[in-house]
């Protein structure tokens, strides 16, 4: 692995450093919060009706509306962004987000942003980090390895890369790593995440079943199961499952594949305007 270049940005208020949360605003949207970070994931705001282009011709059609209007964001951090697909950078992202964002992305979105305006998207290659430092905190984000097709269909969409989130306190605690999927499906390079980033806290999957032209490009109820057996978060949390007609696998799948698994005790589910609001122990504080 090698390291990218740091970022730096103005310190906050104090960190309170045992409690966090994570808000579903839809799709694979989400904000989070934490050490002082204000994090936005894949920004999609369109509305129930609205289609994405997925490209050669394909769109698909919003069934949800988001939780939230993308005017009514906090004051953002960085975002961060898995691929270019509209499901996860829309039209009124490209628009109305701050054009000065800090965008952590794959050098193949990267180019995409700088195109339609953006200034400062910061790409990184798969295994590789960025440092992020806030007062006295520190967050390294790395991307990790996703496949969004088999076969010839992964040479059609755009590449896609999951991220570890790995804060940290100047005294050199690591009270939380927070894993994120991406629109990936289960492939044998996730084998190699927990072999290098062990006891991961917790992850957000994105499920749904997508399909294209009849093909699975997302993780469906089974693989989304499969993913939580070979990364082994303590907690996994569903996102991306019920937004696009392109979603075939619902949750209600999920769910029954986790409970089938045994798996009920470290799953847990949102729905959109739902937070969840999780507490750090003392004990890896100090």
């Amino acid at each position: 692995m090698t390291q990218a270049h740091e970022l730096l940005l103005p310190a906050g208020g104090a960190e309170d450093l045992g409690h966090g949360s994570v808000y579903f605003v839809g799709t694979a949207t989400t904000i989070i919060r934490y050490a002082g970070f204000t994090i936005l994931t894949d920004p999609n705001f369109l509305h129930r009706g609205e289609k994405v282009h997925l490209g050669y011709g394909l769109t698909s059609t919003r069934r949800t509306d988001p939780a939230m209007e993308i005017g009514d964001l906090p004051p953002l951090d960085l975002v961060l962004l898995s691929h270019m697909h509209e499901d996860h950078f829309d039209r009124v992202a490209e628009r109305d987000l701050d054009k000065q964002a800090p965008i952590v992305t794959i050098p193949h979105a990267a180019k995409s942003l700088k195109k339609s305006g953006f200034a400062a998207p910061i790409p990184i290659k798969t295994w590789d980090s960025l440092t992020v430092k806030k007062g006295d905190m520190t967050l390294k984000i790395t991307s990790m390895p996703g496949t969004h097709g088999p076969g010839i269909m992964g040479k059609v969409l755009p590449p896609v890369m999951g991220s570890l989130l790995q804060f940290r306190t100047s005294s050199g605690k690591l009270p939380l790593q927070l894993y994120i999927s991406g629109d990936t499906l289960i492939n044998d390079q996730l084998r190699e995440i927990p072999r290098v980033f062990p006891d991961i806290d917790l992850a957000l999957l994105h499920l749904g079943g997508t399909r294209v032209l009849g093909i699975m490009v997302t993780m469906d109820a089974r693989q989304g199961v499969e993913a939580i057996r070979i990364i082994n978060p303590k907690v996994a949390v569903a996102i991306h499952y019920n937004d696009y007609t392109v979603f075939k696998s619902p949750l209600d799948d999920f769910k029954r594949e986790v409970q089938s698994a045994g798996l009920e005790d470290r799953v847990l589910y949102v729905s959109h305007g739902d937070t969840y609001a999780f507490e750090i122990p003392e004990s890896r504080l100090t």
